[in-house]
């Protein structure tokens, strides 16, 4: 074990101010982030973007759990699930890079560990490091083959990247180890669109005949809607209302209607919701990260 884990690391925590997220933390093996005012990251379009998790009450539960996060590796420093548990935590207050230190000194103790991989993966996609994403993902993927989580981020790197080959062949292999009904929808979603992506229309209607208006789509509403629209069930209208709920409904909802109108022959208003898109504060959202790396392939710029 690699001294970075003792577990004055952990007290290191609890004793910095959660308050104040930015402010690295006090001691030379915590995780170090940006200098107060600094961004968290550089956008692919050259955009700051800031740490902005929550305000208020839900803020304070953030921290909350950090500081729990803390304690129970501070109790079991040698642990790969404290690990995982603590990246976690800083990763939702959006303190990414954090979460990236963490992951990768916990790899360098439990190199074999393919969650560790497929969280820093992860977490080099919130960053926009699309390449280092795909290869973590890569290696997760390699030592555990049937992990739902691991192929449906892989194949999300790989689309971010314009991959579209590579991400239907893994979200293919995310379609196999889906085990309930909101997994099928969401990563059907993502095969659909790479399919188009290529122009394989015929497999991209095959992915939509296993859809259904009475799965349980869990917290996956929007992208069964989605599907449904595909099908043709839904109306634009329709999920357009619906994405007004929430920041991540319409980086969700918004992205899948700019590409249907992409691949059907509408690029200007396809890209005209990509711009939407970006102008919502929740960076995060892989709907935000994907129309963002639409606009940073085309050479284009919102509002240009």
């Amino acid at each position: 074990m690699k001294a970075a884990f003792r577990p004055r690391l952990a007290a290191a925590v609890l004793a910095a101010s959660v308050l104040m997220p930015a402010v690295p933390l006090q001691t030379s093996d915590a995780p170090q982030g940006p200098a107060p005012g600094e961004p968290e990251i550089v956008s692919l379009l050259g955009k700051p973007l800031y740490r902005t998790p929550a305000a208020g009450e839900a803020l304070a539960k953030l921290e909350s759990g950090l500081r729990d996060a803390a304690r129970k590796l501070e109790a079991g420093p040698d642990s790969a699930d404290n690990l995982i548990g603590y990246g976690r935590a800083l990763a939702a207050l959006w303190r990414y890079r954090d979460a990236i230190d963490v992951y990768t000194r916990a790899i360098s103790a439990h190199p074999e560990n393919a969650m560790l991989y497929r969280h820093r993966g992860h977490r080099y996609i919130s960053v926009r490091d699309f390449d280092a994403a795909v290869a973590d993902l890569d290696r997760a993927a390699g030592l555990e083959t049937n992990d739902f989580d691991i192929w449906y981020h892989l194949g999300l790197a790989h689309f971010l990247k314009g991959e579209f080959a590579p991400a239907e062949a893994a979200y293919r292999k995310c379609r196999e180890a889906a085990k309930d009904e909101g997994s099928v929808i969401a990563v059907s979603n993502w095969l659909y669109i790479a399919l188009m992506r290529q122009g394989k229309k015929t497999e991209a209607a095959a992915v939509l005949d296993g859809i259904r208006a009475e799965m349980d789509a869990g917290e996956n509403a929007a992208y069964h809607a989605l599907l449904l629209f595909y099908k043709g069930l839904k109306k634009e209208a329709e999920l357009e209302a619906a994405a007004a709920a929430s920041d991540l409904d319409l980086a969700t909802t918004g992205y899948g209607l700019a590409c249907w109108h992409l691949y059907s022959g509408d690029p200007e208003k396809a890209f005209a919701y990509f711009e939407k898109i970006l102008a919502i504060p929740y960076w995060p959202a892989f709907g935000y990260i994907a129309a963002e790396a639409e606009l940073h392939r085309a050479g284009r710029r919102p509002g240009r």
